[in-house]
């Protein structure tokens, strides 16, 4: 998976899907607009499978579920940053999107860089050059609801 990385701190959900999108909810539809008001050539350059790098606070701004669905419409797998808004956050793992908070990665990860992901263990390895960062696995719980593919497939299979 390769790395767009985003050197800044505080990108929120109206620059991940500005407002002007909003009457849209087709993950498809919602995709050609993803991150335009930050890089115009984004939607044009992500691949089924690639990570956003971004700083600290990625997704702070209006609760809106669209972030998370315009990111996996545009083939987005993951977005890494050194931290998160908690309620895109929580709006990432109950749609089963991952969200995964690796402090220092902002600065670390060079744009177009390989990345692997081993989230049992907790590890990230930039592939271009075997550097290795460790983040918090995700609790069970959070796992769960992840592997089900979101909250309302988790709670499907538990009721």
């Amino acid at each position: 998976m390769k790395a767009h990385v985003y050197r800044r701190d505080h990108i929120n959900t109206d620059e991940i899907i500005p407002a002007r999108y909003l009457n849209m909810d087709r993950e498809a539809d919602l995709a050609k607009h993803a991150m335009e008001d930050i890089d115009k050539d984004f939607v044009h350059k992500v691949e089924s499978g690639d990570v956003i790098v971004a700083g600290e606070n990625f997704g702070c701004g209006s609760s809106r579920e669209h972030a998370v669905w315009a990111l996996r419409g545009a083939g987005i797998t993951a977005v890494i940053a050194d931290s998160f808004a908690r309620i895109f956050y929580r709006n990432c793992i109950n749609n089963g999107f991952l969200a995964i908070e690796c402090k220092g990665i902002g600065k670390s990860i060079e744009n177009g860089a390989e990345i692997a992901i081993d989230l049992k263990a907790g590890r990230l390895t930039d592939l271009s050059n075997a550097k290795a960062y460790d983040f918090t696995p995700f609790p069970e719980f959070a796992q769960n609801i992840l592997d089900a593919g979101g909250l309302l497939p988790c709670l499907k299979v538990k009721l």
